[in-house]
């Protein structure tokens, strides 16, 4: 064990017992051990490895809690800006279905979110995949901190129209891939890398039966787990509930008890006061989601692409409502993600006032850290794990330098990032993945995005092929 001294940081984002959130500090130390912070402030004592902290704004590993690796990276270039026109503009239906990653595929596309999401300050994932050969093992070895959430349903979805989404029901196939990712989070629980646990995570709340979801909630209480689910994530999915059960996605998830503390619903966009929402009566299901302590995964720019928005972030914060944020799609960049976090906020809000940076940042950090149960990351506090990122404050990107922070989220972005540390280990240095060839698995998955071009046509219900569903931005000459 050594100890590794941080001396004299130019900033950093530190977390204030006192006050209950973070704070900056200047000219600061920070040491850690055995991957444990067990020093912020002035450090007067022996270290093993001395880093010279001027220049740098030190702070917390970001926790990015919905991501889905093993599939989004492919979708680069074929999903950017296409929707279903008659299906509320989403792409889940018509289009998600006909790209379909092969077993390389998903390597590659695993390999190259794990890099992004490294090389933008993330230390801990939530990795929202269907379980997948060598995953376990994959996932250990690029060096984060990973929250394996195996996804499993009772149906498939589908349309034959363009305008109606149909549903293919097989519980018993449900209940088998159930079984097969409670086996993933063993594994991941058993792993000698100590940085990799489970999330019980069924697929959709109009993919499940009420009997899956709520097996699958009395699985994560029995394994004290943390629960995910996406709900509330289309006008589609709206009506479909509406329609089933006569109730709101999130009043329909009350009502077979899982939502809590543990619970995170993945997205929550259309709630009763969304205009998606029509003129269903209202209730107020914010109320709901504060009441139950529900955390909300927030990925805004999977749903700007279609013209779709949460309205708003600094809404659901201001009810008190617990905020993580995730990338769930290409680019795994978190730091992208903050920005337009805070950008879509205002402009569906209308005002700058809808949130503050500190709003974005906490959700980034603290707000994921609670959603999963833990109070040792996402912070810079003595006895929390060393999950750290040094940004470098003298950076072109991020001068003139008033306010670190928001020169990272507004402006810098990943290029400022110069070193990543998960659990006291340097898994980034000078902006350079060291556990992962990100290069060569971009290369594989271009290969695998020119494979999965080829079966369009023949998984489309009206035979199209890639090129007339997502033509390029200009006509080849």
């Amino acid at each position: 064990m050594t100890t590794t001294l941080i001396r004299n940081a130019a900033w950093v984002v530190a977390f204030d017992p006192g006050r209950g959130g973070h704070v900056y500090r200047q000219g600061c130390d920070v040491a850690y051990r055995d991957g444990t912070i067990t020093h912020v402030g002035t450090f007067d004592g022996t270290a093993d490895r001395e880093i010279d902290g001027a220049g740098l704004m030190v702070m917390p590993g970001l926790v990015d809690i919905h991501a889905h690796p093993a599939s989004e990276p492919m979708n680069k270039g074929w999903t950017d800006e296409i929707g279903s026109a008659r299906l509320y503009q989403s792409s889940l239906y018509e289009f998600m279905p006909l790209f379909r990653p092969d077993a390389e595929a998903v390597r590659a596309a695993a390999t190259v979110a794990y890099a992004e999401l490294l090389l933008s300050g993330v230390t801990t994932l939530v990795d929202l995949s269907v379980a997948w050969d060598g995953w376990i093992d994959h996932a250990a070895a690029s060096g984060m901190r990973t929250v394996l959430a195996p996804m499993y349903r009772d149906a498939r979805w589908f349309t034959a129209n363009g305008h109606v989404v149909e549903y293919e029901w097989d519980p018993a196939g449900g209940r088998a891939a159930m079984a097969a990712a409670m086996a993933v989070l063993d594994g991941a629980a058993a792993h000698p890398s100590g940085r990799l646990s489970g999330m019980v995570a069924p697929s959709q709340i109009d993919t499940c039966t009420p009997e899956l979801i709520r097996d699958s909630f009395a699985e994560a209480e029995r394994r004290n787990l943390p629960f995910q689910i996406h709900a509330a994530q289309s006008v589609v999915e709206f009506h479909e509930i509406t329609r089933r059960h006569g109730m709101t996605p999130i009043e329909w998830l009350g009502s077979l008890g899982v939502l809590s503390p543990r619970s995170i619903v993945g997205h929550g966009i259309f709630l009763d006061h969304h205009p998606g929402a029509g003129t269903w009566p209202k209730r107020d299901d914010l109320a709901e989601l504060v009441e139950t302590g529900t955390t909300v995964a927030h990925c805004p720019v999977v749903f700007q692409r279609r013209g779709i928005a949460l309205r708003s972030f600094g809404r659901y914060v201001a009810r008190g409502l617990n905020m993580g944020v995730g990338t769930d799609t290409y680019p795994h960049n978190m730091l992208e993600e903050m920005r337009q976090v805070a950008m879509n906020a205002r402009l569906m809000a209308e005002t700058v006032w809808d949130l503050r940076t500190a709003d974005v940042f906490d959700a980034a950090t603290l707000g994921g850290a609670k959603a999963l149960g833990r109070d040792d990351i996402g912070r810079i506090a003595p006895g929390a794990r060393a999950d750290l990122v040094l940004v470098d404050a003298t950076h072109p990107a991020m001068r003139p330098l008033r306010d670190p922070v928001r020169s990272l989220v507004f402006a810098a972005a990943d290029r400022a990032v110069r070193t990543v540390v998960v659990d006291g280990r340097t898994v980034v240095e000078e902006g350079r993945c060291l556990t992962l060839d990100y290069a060569d698995a971009a290369a594989r998955l271009e290969a695998a995005q020119r494979r999965a071009e080829a079966g369009v046509a023949a998984l489309d219900y009206a035979g199209r092929d890639h090129l007339t569903i997502s033509p390029l931005a200009y006509p080849t000459a």
